[in-house]
């Protein structure tokens, strides 16, 4: 417990600017869907890390960036989408579908 009321409060500030900037993420992500897109290598590269079998690997990725419960944020030069066991990487300025893998825990 912290008793010293300036370091609380600079905390709950932290916390509170925290949860917005990664709401404001989500948001510009969210509105950039249409300018989601992979490379070839990439897609294949997603293939491989996760298993699947589908052969629209954009539209399963674009689907569990959009699902309620991905926590989109991001980080440096990349978005970072985690869902389940999964983690999709995004370039923040090209939107292109890096890498996906899944988690370990």
């Amino acid at each position: 417990m912290i008793d010293n009321p300036n370091l609380t409060g600079f905390i709950g500030k932290s916390l509170d600017f925290f949860r917005r900037k990664t709401k404001i993420d989500k948001e510009i992500l969210l509105a950039n869907m249409d300018r989601i897109h992979s490379t070839s290598l990439g897609i294949l590269r997603i293939k491989r890390n996760l298993q699947l079998e589908t052969e629209d690997i954009i539209h399963y990725c674009k689907r569990k960036i959009k699902d309620k419960n991905c926590h989109i944020y991001k980080k440096g030069k990349n978005w970072y989408c985690e869902i389940e066991n999964i983690k999709i990487t995004i370039n923040a300025f090209s939107y292109t579908i890096i890498t996906a893998h899944k988690m370990k825990y």
